[in-house]
């Protein structure tokens, strides 16, 4: 007996527009001698427009974003020359709000009609904000490895001049290791669940612990701050943000001479909480020339997204003095 072969599904006009709309596309057709672009009803939502039977390729370059503008319009020029498909991401302005869409359409003048090209727009600002993020997160773990390594280098040179044999030094260095690597645990962020940040004091006491002891005398890192608890979502953007000022100081301010000394207080200034950080009797600090790097703009993304804050920083001839500016409600979640 034969097996019966099910029967081809036959697509009708609805079932593409129930496809297109659970795939998100939006449908756009372009006239390139009129320069009239129609888009249908989610085309214009996405673009953040009130529906309209055609509008100008001038008009919605308006809400392109700036930086992009340029670029998109030599694209779509040039699409009548493409061969075969193509693909054009770009950035728009709808309100306050950045969208990412891409422009997908045929080239070569496949598929035109009376002079009108057809294609779609998606978008794709969550897999853009996805890609932003591990690239953010590829340059800082870069960044800390480079960092990390920077601090063992000195941690090492330090304690072999300090060691009496090398039994000591392997012991001093393992213990200068093992509480950097506890510091360093703060600076990522924890799954769910994991446990709660501690007070402000102590957090800021571990984060310190592994550049103590590194000079002339112990205790030179002194912290005298209010009691008042950080959140766990706090917790990460200020270690990462004084595991920052730490690394730097150890290269070039007070923490790399062994006289140095560092202070930190704390001032109530109502709905904030001020961190000031004092470095004195290191080697005299000027003012960078050189523009931010990667370590300085991470910071202030830090301060300002998850402390809801500012930093400054004051190039005194005694050593450099950052005002940490920080939320009350925020440092608290």
């Amino acid at each position: 007996m034969e097996s019966e072969v099910p029967a081809a599904h036959v697509w009708k006009p609805e079932h593409l527009r129930l496809a297109v709309n659970a795939a998100g596309v939006a449908l756009w057709a372009w006239n390139v001698e009129t320069d009239a672009f129609t888009m249908d009803e989610r085309g214009f939502a996405l673009w953040g427009l009130a529906w309209r039977e055609t509008v100008t390729f001038e008009e919605l370059s308006a809400h392109i974003h700036p930086a992009d503008r340029d670029r998109v319009r030599s694209a779509f020029e040039a699409t009548r020359a493409i061969q075969g498909r193509y693909e054009t991401d770009f950035r728009i302005n709808v309100g306050d709000e950045i969208r990412w869409i891409s422009g997908r359409g045929q080239g070569d003048d496949v598929g035109m009609v009376d002079g009108t090209m057809f294609g779609i727009f998606l978008d794709v600002t969550g897999r853009k904000n996805a890609e932003e993020g591990h690239e953010l997160l590829a340059g800082e773990m870069s960044h800390r490895v480079k960092n990390l390594i920077t601090i063992a280098t000195g941690l090492t040179a330090i304690t072999s001049r300090a060691a009496a044999s090398t039994v000591d030094m392997a012991r001093e260095l393992t213990e200068r290791l093992s509480a950097l690597g506890r510091a360093h645990d703060l600076v990522r962020p924890l799954p769910n669940n994991q446990g709660k940040a501690a007070l402000l004091g102590d957090l800021l006491t571990v984060l310190l612990a592994p550049y103590d002891d590194l000079g002339a005398f112990k205790g030179r890192i002194r912290v005298a701050v209010d009691r008042m608890g950080v959140g766990e979502g706090a917790a990460t953007g200020l270690a990462l943000v004084i595991h920052e000022l730490a690394t730097n100081s150890m290269k070039y301010g007070a923490l790399s001479d062994p006289g140095g000394t560092l202070d930190l207080s704390t001032a109530d200034a109502g709905n904030d909480i001020v961190l000031t950080w004092v470095e004195t009797g290191g080697p005299k600090v000027l003012m960078p020339e050189a523009e931010e790097g990667f370590g300085s703009k991470l910071v202030r993304r830090s301060v300002a997204g998850q402390l809801g804050g500012s930093i400054s920083y004051a190039w005194e001839e005694t050593g450099v003095v950052v005002t940490l500016r920080m939320d009350r409600k925020r440092l608290a979640t």
